[in-house]
């Protein structure tokens, strides 16, 4: 139980035995007592935690409260004094429920981090522990494992999944001599690496240790309420001065900031994150704190990871061209033809560009499927090869500006497909919106190229691109962007993503794929595949800082108001203390409207 918790319910306690010890058996001097012990000591404990707010550098709310405590207790209006700390042991309670809303402690940052090896030696395969792992040592990585660190491939060719690492959605294919990164994922062939460093100086662990890092430095975060604080504060105690002075009666000061305590401010902004968090569940979107929606709602730079974020991680066909007078339908069913019996991400690409120009697939004979090169076989009588350009033809083909894939028949250049990772069509829209909030420095951070990058940049609106950028590079752009752009949100999927979500002042991850260290690493997560669901977040975010906003004014005001009576002394400390009840209620069921999908 946190200490929070345990200051609310000794409150009650304490007000419990007072209650039974004055109304039960006629004890008041006891009843005072108890009170008055249980106020001085919270009124301590809250100072000590005051002087460590004003080191700092902030200014709470607690100077208010500690006043009322201390001036209801030494002027003898204890059970007005008991109120006022159960209404503020309560908001204490709230706020830290508040906070923690949503929100899980990081039991792992990578559920799925590799912790075996299969070591090579002596044509033996032992099982041993990742850390095991040395500098020369020969490892076998079999079909859909992870490469456990990394290395040069010795012997066999595959395909590997860097998409996690890098961002880059087409799969690599990796042969003798390639280097390949730990937390890559094998395809269908297993093949056999040198070991060129150690798990704890591979890729997959640099990730986890920038994760680590970037929660070390986490963003300075002012409470809606500390903003009002200070002019409220001065009002009340101005109030309570002159109330004094005028009347010569020391009691007309607990009269004054009984009402002034300021448990609107401590409830209200709370209350209202806790309704707009509430809010973006039902809107399949899982915000870890109110902290979070606040910087939400003043960011000044989104930043977007380019693949599986604002494209699908899906390829097609983006361009098919023909050549040396080869017919366009022919060429076309022949490679679909070939491509259908491949499991390769880009064969579907391809039979599916295929059906949908309602071309017909023919039957096929002798097939063969060569890792890292391509597929080959016989149509018709004629050998069709579909693959890379140096396994399909010796002639000069044509560049593409995306993925090329390359058709030969009877050995004879035939034509080419460029594949792209499709756009999300949500998310031109979803860009717009933002720069609508009034956030201008929209980024994407990509691990694709070049070219890649810049296309997909200009087709959204998103006018300033960062290509080829691995983890770290993400982490430092981030990090070096200047004052005038923070708050930050970053947006991402994968494992790559991981380190600049921590670092971020909000990061946002697309965790639907159920991506383990984008989810754990991200201050929110948006649980459906809908980019848009970033815009619904930022709506919700203006929205309950708004609602928020006005709560606490409310509240302030109605405080003021019931100051300026009670200095006259119209309102007894008893009567003032449930008056406080009433702007309360009033504060929260303002707050509540957060709630609503309405605003």
């Amino acid at each position: 139980m946190n200490s929070d918790k345990i200051k609310l319910y000794g409150t009650l306690t304490i007000g419990f035995i007072a209650a039974v010890l004055e109304f039960i058996f006629h004890l008041p001097s006891y009843a005072q007592l108890i009170i008055s012990i249980l106020g001085l000591l919270l009124a301590l404990i809250m100072f000590i935690d005051m002087i460590k707010v004003l080191k700092s550098g902030n200014f709470g709310i607690d100077l208010l409260a500690i006043t009322a405590i201390v001036a209801t207790i030494v002027l003898g209006q204890y059970w007005a004094g008991w109120i006022v700390l159960l209404m503020l042991t309560g908001g204490d309670t709230l706020e830290e429920y508040a906070a923690n809303k949503a929100k899980s402690e990081l039991k792992s940052l990578l559920d799925n981090t590799p912790s075996k090896a299969h070591l090579l030696k002596d044509g033996d395969i032992t099982d041993v522990d990742i850390d095991d792992v040395k500098v020369g040592d020969e490892i076998l990585v079999r079909p859909k494992e992870q490469v456990p660190v990394d290395g040069v491939v010795i012997d066999g060719q595959s395909e590997i999944d860097e998409s996690s690492l890098t961002g880059e959605s087409v799969p690599v294919n990796v042969s003798k001599g390639s280097h390949v990164m730990s937390g890559s994922i094998n395809g269908e062939n297993p093949f056999q690496i040198k070991a060129e460093k150690i798990a704890a100086d591979s890729e997959y662990q640099a990730i986890v240790k920038l994760v680590k890092e970037s929660e070390t430095h986490p963003a300075k975060f002012v409470r809606l309420a500390d903003r009002y604080a200070v002019p409220f504060t001065l009002i009340a105690y101005i109030i309570a001065g002159v109330a004094w002075y005028v009347s010569k009666d020391p009691v007309r000061i607990a009269q004054v900031l009984v009402v002034a305590s300021p448990c609107p401010l401590i409830l209200a902004a709370p209350i209202a994150f806790v309704s707009g968090m509430s809010r973006t569940s039902r809107n399949g979107i899982i915000i870890k704190s109110g902290t979070a929606l606040e910087k939400l709602n003043s960011a000044k730079t989104v930043a977007f990871d380019k693949t599986g974020t604002i494209t699908k991680g899906k390829l097609f066909v983006d361009e098919f061209r023909t050549t040396n007078h080869f017919d366009e339908k022919t060429v076309m069913s022949y490679a679909a033809s070939i491509e259908q019996n491949s499991s390769h991400v880009m064969a579907e690409a391809i039979v599916d560009y295929a059906r949908s120009n309602n071309v017909t697939l023919k039957k096929t004979d002798d097939l063969k499927e060569i890792t890292a090169e391509g597929i080959v076989g016989k149509i018709e009588g004629h050998v069709v090869k579909v693959g890379q350009a140096s396994f399909v033809t010796k002639e000069t083909v044509d560049e593409v500006k995306g993925s090329g894939v390359y058709v030969s028949i009877d050995d004879q250049y035939a034509g080419v497909y460029s594949l792209l990772d499709q756009i999300r069509p949500e998310s031109k829209a979803t860009i717009a919106k933002l720069k609508d909030f009034g956030i201008k420095n929209i980024l994407m951070i990509s691990g694709d190229k070049k070219e890649a990058t810049e296309m997909v940049a200009s087709e959204v609106g998103i006018t300033k691109s960062y290509p080829t950028s691995l983890p770290a590079d993400k982490v430092k752009i981030i990090d070096e962007l200047d004052k005038e752009y923070h708050p930050t949100v970053m947006v991402g999927d994968g494992v790559n993503d991981a380190p600049a979500l921590a670092l971020a002042d909000v990061g946002i991850a697309m965790g639907y794929k159920g991506a383990n260290a984008a989810s754990e690493s991200a201050d929110a997560v948006i649980l459906q595949d809908d980019l848009s669901k970033v815009s619904t977040a930022v709506k919700i975010a203006h929205d309950t800082m708004k609602v928020a906003r006005e709560a606490v004014l409310i509240g302030i005001f109605i405080c003021i108001a019931l100051m300026l009576i009670a200095a006259f002394g119209l309102i007894p400390t008893i009567i003032g203390a449930m008056l406080q009840e009433v702007v309360d209620t009033v504060a929260i069921l303002y707050a509540l409207r957060a709630r609503s999908d309405r605003l």
